[in-house]
Order: structure tokens, then sequence, then C-alpha cells
């Protein structure tokens, strides 16, 4: 794809109305670069995740595609960590393990088509069929990417699993869609190999690294003939092979993947995506952000490949033939490395793409380094971030060029966009960030739209709001009575309904779901997808979400508060680490249960936070306390309503992650799981601070 575009005509608007308005409904709103069709391609020719391979194989060549490290060593430190026992301080010591990685290597594009087809032809050589389903199973890394063009190559199907995922949830994504065999991590066989069996389907085992040889061996003996490999036998074995796979090449409408959500209830849902839903997701973007891509720009991986971000950002940049690195969530800065840089300041990247969690979590290391440095610098930093948001002709450039430098060396640099999905960002932390590292779109989507609904063009540039339709999809809002959200309200509000080339079609074998009205309308009604989230139309025709139906609780005074809202500006507040609100209808107003930043709430106690571990520190009144009026005060500035403000906090020292339960693989709050965990520390925390049971 030719880089530098001509910049496209907006009109002055990010959406157009097209269509009549219907009572208790927006018009249904399409991108002005797609007002009178919807794009199912970027290119002619381009109609399947194969034909992008093809088409980047021939068009960039040589160029660098995927960058990867190798882990060199681990290195172990031993530390002195001071805890509170029984009352006592007392000393322990603990170990840390840290990476030591190699400098990038690169593959180009050829050398990627190259190695595709070689796994290619492994796979058809140890008897997977067109029919088949391949299960990934595995971190992400430029692997994951070559197994999966692997598969598509011969138009087999892959299901995706969070690494993330427990027993549990990993037996249903493999005997759901019954698959042939699984390709994953060597440090993920041990828990594979304890669901294996359970999943009787499963024919053959394709890792990657140093596996423990018992673990190999219990894999084996589950069931005769089934095959183990690693993925460096795999691609030796279809290097040597003579095998035609030409024919197998996928169509537009076949299954691409069946891309499990991590889902917050029950067991996660198989959605079924087709090549086309897939390249019409590239179409849309192309339109629309396209012409800001450069020849040089490179962007850092590191989400979860199995969730919808991920896998459509990876998709799209490498059509656009953007050199990309691989990187780890855990190796990401130099303080998680030892002896080379963290992934940020070694591949430098232009662009990247984050979750709020990463976002806060950069936002808060920042701060944290300011806070250190002392009065000062503290001083010095604010004023230049003042200057930055103030626009102030001439002083911008100095103060990025003099103070910010430092600050913008830690991500490598180079940074010029980023973008955030997969949840709310709060506007606090996207103003920060905007000011003193790079400016941060915002996106909108679902893994049933491929990830696109919505998507913040430079050119519309605003904080708390998430962008302009994507030109491979349709939008219109319908009213939500009962909480006062409606069309007609001077900036029109609703449910946010979505169709386009983009959409799934339904669930894995959930025709209960995919039947239900109140998720999928039928064709007759405009087939329509109901997304249970709210939104708003504001002026300049982009779009903001202000709620989700299922987390707006009614309040004992008849009024709504929406869960998610509240949480996204709460987790602003720098003591803040994690956060689930949590209010009923006999209360006036919420509480939160908070995991707290530490080293940002020990600076805030000062003195009081003296020989405490975080455990004790959860236990103080005054942290409670200051934690509660840190949320509010972000609150307060946003112009939250006095019932939405928080009563008193619930602190705990556990971290909330995907493996003890209470997040899911996507860093999603398990609300009912962390109500349960906590629901003694909630009951007392709502009597006391409301005098109710």
């Amino acid at each position: 794809m030719p880089f530098g575009k001509g910049k496209p005509d907006w009109g002055g608007v990010a959406s157009v109305e097209i269509g009549p308005r219907v009572p208790g409904e927006s018009p249904v709103r399409r991108s002005p670069l797609a007002k009178d069709k919807l794009p199912t391609t970027p290119l002619e020719g381009v109609n399947t995740v194969y034909d992008v391979l093809k088409h980047v194989s021939r068009t960039h060549g040589t160029k660098p595609a995927l960058g990867y490290r190798d882990v060199v060593r681990i290195v172990e430190e031993e530390k002195e960590v001071k805890k509170i026992v029984e009352g006592k301080e007392v000393t322990q010591k603990k170990v840390w393990k840290y990476f030591q990685l190699s400098d990038y290597k690169y593959i180009s594009f050829i050398e990627m088509d190259n190695i595709v087809h070689d796994i290619a032809r492994g796979l058809a050589d140890i008897g997977v069929e067109r029919s088949d389903v391949v299960n990934i199973f595995a971190a992400t890394s430029h692997h994951w990417q070559l197994v999966q063009h692997a598969c598509m190559a011969i138009g087999s199907t892959i299901a995706t699993a969070y690494d993330t995922l427990g027993e549990d949830g990993l037996t249903h994504s493999l005997n759901e869609p019954e698959v042939a065999g699984v390709f994953t991590d060597a440090d993920l066989l041990p828990i594979f190999s304890r669901v294996l069996p359970n999943a009787p389907s499963i024919r053959f085992v394709i890792y990657n690294g140093d596996a423990d040889p018992k673990v190999l061996e219990k894999i084996k003996g589950t069931r005769e003939g089934i095959k183990v490999l690693t993925l460096d036998e795999l691609r030796e074995a279809g290097k040597k092979s003579e095998t035609k796979i030409d024919d197998r090449a996928p169509k537009a409408e076949d299954v691409a993947m069946i891309m499990y959500t991590s889902g917050t209830t029950g067991n996660p849902k198989g959605v079924v995506i087709t090549h086309g839903n897939l390249i019409a997701s590239l179409g849309g973007i192309d339109l629309l952000l396209g012409h800001h891509w450069r020849e040089d720009d490179t962007f850092l991986h590191y989400l979860p490949l199995a969730h919808v971000l991920e896998y459509i950002v990876e998709l799209a940049f490498l059509f656009f033939g953007i050199t990309a690195g691989y990187g780890r969530v855990k190796t990401l800065t130099d303080a998680s490395v030892r002896n080379c840089k963290g992934d940020l300041a070694a591949f430098r990247p232009s662009l990247m793409i984050g979750v709020p969690a990463v976002w806060e979590t950069i936002r808060k290391g920042i701060l944290s380094e300011v806070n250190k440095a002392g009065s000062l610098r503290k001083s010095v930093f604010n004023a230049s971030l003042t200057i930055k948001k103030a626009g102030v002709p001439g002083l911008s450039n100095v103060v990025d060029a003099v103070v910010l430098k430092a600050v913008k060396e830690k991500t490598g640099g180079r940074l010029r966009l980023t973008m955030s999905g997969g949840a709310a960002l709060s506007r606090e932390t996207q103003e920060f960030l905007t000011a003193a590292l790079v400016d941060v779109l915002q996106g909108y989507g679902m893994t049933e739209t491929c990830g696109m609904c919505t998507i913040l063009p430079p050119e519309f540039f605003d904080f708390g709001v998430v962008g302009a339709p994507v030109p491979c999809a349709e939008i219109k809002l319908v009213d939500v009575p009962d909480a006062g959200y409606k069309s007609t309200n001077k900036l029109p509000q609703g449910e946010i309904l979505i169709r386009g080339p983009a959409v799934t079609k339904g669930y894995y074998k959930r025709d209960d779901l995919n039947n239900d009205p109140s998720i999928f309308e039928p064709a007759e009604k405009g087939g329509w997808l109901h997304t249970g989230d709210v939104g708003q139309w504001n002026a300049d025709g982009t779009l903001s979400i202000i709620d989700r139906i299922k987390n707006l609780v009614k309040l004992s005074g008849g009024e709504y508060i929406a869960l998610e809202r509240l949480e996204s500006t709460y987790k602003s507040a720098n003591v803040v680490n994690n956060i689930a609100v949590v209010a009923n209808s006999d209360v006036r107003q919420p509480i939160a249960v908070v995991f707290p930043h530490e080293a940002n709430l020990r600076i805030a106690l000062g003195d009081k936070a003296e020989g405490k571990d975080l455990e004790a520190l959860c236990k103080l009144k005054e942290a409670q306390d200051l934690v509660a009026r840190e949320c509010n005060k972000a609150g307060k500035s946003v112009g939250f309503k006095p019932m939405e403000s928080l009563t008193t906090t619930v602190l705990v020292h556990e971290e909330w992650t995907p493996q003890n339960g209470l997040l899911t693989a996507a860093q999603k709050l398990q609300r009912r799981k962390i109500e349960e965990r906590y629901a003694d520390g909630i009951k007392a925390a709502f009597k006391s601070s409301q005098g109710t049971d």
C-alpha cells in the first residue's frame, strides 16, 4: 500500500445522517468518507487474510516486517522486603526474576511469506484439513502470527484462547469447536496437559520454546497417536515437503476465526469472524487513517493477540507495510529488564496501541518519578504541563525539547500517535499523556464488530470522545427512556446499534443468542447488532460512550448512576491502581473497592505509612479517607453530581489479575467476583458510611 495518500474530504463533520428519523431512534449515521457505500476491501483483489500476506510480500519485499527479541538469560536478584507479621515489623528475603533480552532481530515481508508457507505445508502434511479448527493458546509473539497466517493459507479456521485463560475456559474453547490441534508456548504446556484428557478431538500439539520433558511425556501418553512437534520441527518438515497447497486458499465468506471473548459471566462466547469481516475492517481503517501512515513508521505489539483490538491492528499494519516489533508487558520499560533496554526504548516505536490499564500505569509511573525528584522539579514539570495544555505559542516546543524530553525518551523518543481502546480512558489521563508524551486517540468496538465502530481521527482530536464512525460501519442510537437517554435530547443519546460488513453474523453454536432480538435484530428489522453501550452524538458528529446498560444502578433516591463511567474517572486518581464502584437501590451514594497504587499512597500518607506493609496501609482509616478524597476530587473536576461521589473506600492489598479471577483476560473487572471476595468489607463500609445493611 503506498504511503502519503491524499487527505480525505470530511466536509467539516465526523459523521453524516442518512435516511429518515424513526420515533425513539436517532437517524442512522455513517462516515462522510463512505456516505454512499460501506467498503468491503481496502484494495481490489484483497479479499482474505491470505491475500493480505501475498500482497505485502509482493509490495514490501525485503523491508523488515516483524521484529523480535530472544531471552538471553533470566537474572535473579535477592531483595529484602519489610512486612508486618502479628503486629511486628520483620525483614524477609525475596528473589525477583528479570529478563535479559537480545537486540531486535527482523524478518522481511518476503521471509515472512516463505516461513508461513513452510509451516502451512507442514500442517497439511500432519493431516490438517481445510475443515479443521486449530486453537492458538499462546502469548503474543511473531510465532503467533506466523502460525495463524499458515492456517489461513490452507483455509483452516483458528480459534483463539487467552494465555491467561483458566482450565475451564480453555477446555471450553477446545471442545466447543472440536479443535484438531493446538499451537502453544512451552511454558503453557503444563496447564494444557491437564485439560488435554478432556479434549478428545485433539490430534496434534505444536509448541514453541524449551519444554519440560516430563510434561511432554504426559501429553504423549494421554492418547495413542497424538503428534507432538516443536514449531521449528514443523517448519523444517514443511520446507522439505512437496505438498501443493495452492488449491486450499480461503474465500471471503469462509470462517477465518472463532474468537473467544474473555467474558465476565459463564463460559467465553465464540464470535464467528469471516475473512470478509476482517478485510472490510481494513477497508474502513484505510479510508479513515491511511493518509496518516509514514514509510518509516514502526509499531510495538504486546497486547494479547486473542483480543480483537490487537489482532485487527496487527493485521492492518501488516497490510500497510509498517514494521512491527514484539514486546511483553513485563519487559516494556527499562525497570523491568536487566543488562539491556526495555522493549519501548530498544524498538523505539512511532505508533502504539494500549488499553486504559496500560496508559494509567504509564501516567502514574511518570508522576511517581516526578514526585521522587523533589519540589523544584515537580513545580517545573507541572508548569510545563500547564504550558503544553494551554498551547502557548513558542513555549510548547521549548517545553517538549527541554523539560519533557526525558519523559518521551522512556518510550523511545519517536512516538507520534497512539490509541486507547478496550474500555473507557479517563479524560484526565488522556489530557495528561497528550501533554506530557503524545496525542492519545480513542477508539470503540467489540469482538462482534472486529473492533470496528468508531476511531478518533487526528482531524477531530478531542478529549472524552471515541471518535468518528469507521467507514465500514453505520450506527444509530435507540432510546433508553428509564435512564433518560433519548434521541430527542439536546445531544442525541441512546443504546448504540451497529451494522456493516465487519459485523459478525453470530456466535459459534449459540442459537439461543443468535436468535435473541435484543442482541441480533432479524434481517427484516434491519439486522442491527445491539452493543449494550449507551452513546451520545456530539455536535461535530463524533461519538462519546456515556454508559453501559447492564452497569446502570438505581440508587435509593431513584437516580441512576453509571458504574463504568465513575470507575474510568476515579481510576485517574494518583493513589488508585484499580477500582470497582459498588452501589445498589438501598443506598444513597456508592462506595468503592480499591487496589491502591502503593508508591503514590505512601508518598501521600507521609509519616503515617512508615514501617507498614501494603496490607497494614489498607487498614488505616486515614488511607481509606485519603483515597476517597482523591477519587472525589477527580470526579468533581469533571462535574460529577453529589450522588455520584464516594462515601468511603474499601482498600485491598491483593492485586486484581486474570489469574486470581478478579479480572477477565482482557483486563476488565469481574464485578460479581470482586463483590463476593470483599463482601464483608463492602457491607461494613455501607453500614458505617450510610447507615445501611
